[in-house]
């Protein structure tokens, strides 16, 4: 029987983050589970433009942008008229009232929540706890955001699903693991430096990525490892710049320290091959993408035990949790870490070990499952 889905998205081209990549790759797979049955799928994003849509992930015919026009989105997606067999996803909470209309006006349309990380780990607003009460399924990032929905949501376990993040089924993943020689002059690196690297968004009301737990502990760090070098990557405000400046400068650690600013896509993964530890002791990650990224491109992680990242490491199976709130723990899997010689041999088995679970078909197959019940 043919189906109808929507998935509807607050941003998922114009801009990149833990999110929006989730949801390229959620685009994707639905399009390819689209035409593979014969079904009608569309993806519309309230503040994307169309011309921002990548179209290596789904059709231009398959995609609405409005351009930060919320009524515009709102009446457009209310005036969609749905069928029984109808599937909107929506793609955040911050949705719902558009998703408890749709379930008013015909109840008999199926209404799923994507359910990520901090924007569900607290109390919600009537509006929201409505919704959730109406909602057909949720499907959760990480066993954590799952526990903490049930927690904080008291919501029926039943429609609660477990769907990790896969990997971006475009992402251009390493055949060979050298280090590439244009990072390592850009950086002023020789091949021989033990190479730490962090990839996060820093801003200063979100002070829980603990990369300042990593910058104190390349100050104890370099004594045992003189050449230890910390590439700190990602954006962060005028705040968040004054406070890792102090946090260099408290722990003497300027000649250690390489801050980047923002990765571009297209550099993202030599920068995990130029690394030999990528290291994110948060304490909020809803599941943490970058860790796969890391790991298919054969780099060992080390994460915070506390939240989501422990999925993106199947518990330990695939890379090391500390705790968070330890530096000394901390520091010595760091020393561990990298004592080890990071060997091809290695980084090709652990992609291989992270692909194995981490993969868009099996991700599409488990979705496919889900559609189909």
């Amino acid at each position: 029987m043919s189906k109808k889905v929507l998935l509807l998205t607050l941003q998922t081209f114009s801009t990149t983050g833990g999110i929006q990549k989730m949801t390229r790759t959620l685009g994707y797979t639905l399009n390819r589970i689209a035409q593979n049955n014969k079904w009608n799928f569309e993806l519309w994003s309230a503040y994307d433009h169309t011309s921002d849509l990548m179209p290596e992930y789904l059709p231009v015919s398959n995609f609405k942008g409005f351009g930060i026009n919320k009524l515009s989105f709102a009446l457009k997606t209310l005036s969609k008229r749905f069928s029984f067999q109808d599937v909107v996803i929506l793609s955040h909470i911050n949705l719902a009232v558009i998703g408890l209309i749709i379930k008013v006006m015909n109840p008999k349309c199926q209404v799923w929540l994507i359910a990520h990380g901090i924007e569900v780990w607290r109390p919600f607003s009537f509006v929201k706890k409505r919704f959730l009460k109406n909602c057909d399924r949720i499907i959760c990032v990480s066993n954590f955001t799952r526990q903490q929905m049930l927690h904080w949501h008291h919501i029926d376990k039943d429609i609660c699903t477990v769907l990790n993040n896969a990997i971006d089924p475009l992402m251009q993943l390493p055949f060979t693991f050298s280090k590439p020689t244009s990072l390592l002059n850009r950086y002023r690196l020789k091949n021989s430096y033990p190479i730490v690297f962090t990839l996060t968004r820093m801003a200063s009301t979100e002070k829980y990525k603990g990369h300042e737990l990593v910058i104190e502990a390349i100050g104890k760090l370099k004594n045992k490892f003189p050449h230890i070098k910390y590439i700190l990557s990602g954006k962060y405000d005028e705040l968040e710049d004054v406070r890792i400046n102090k946090l260099i400068a408290n722990h003497d650690v300027s000649d250690q320290i390489i801050l980047t600013g923002f990765i571009d896509e297209a550099e993202l993964t030599d920068h995990f091959l130029l690394a030999d530890l990528f290291v994110l002791p948060s304490k909020k990650e809803g599941f943490g993408i970058v860790f796969i990224e890391a790991m298919a491109c054969g780099l060992p992680v080390i994460c915070g035990n506390a939240d989501g990242s422990v999925d993106a490491i199947r518990n330990g199976e695939l890379g090391k949790s500390v705790n968070t709130d330890n530096s000394t723990e901390l520091y010595d899997c760091i020393t561990e870490s990298l004592a080890q010689p990071l060997t091809d041999t290695r980084r090709e088995q652990l992609q291989k070990h992270s692909l194995r679970y981490f993969n868009q078909p099996d991700y599409e197959h488990k979705l496919q499952e889900l559609l189909s019940e």
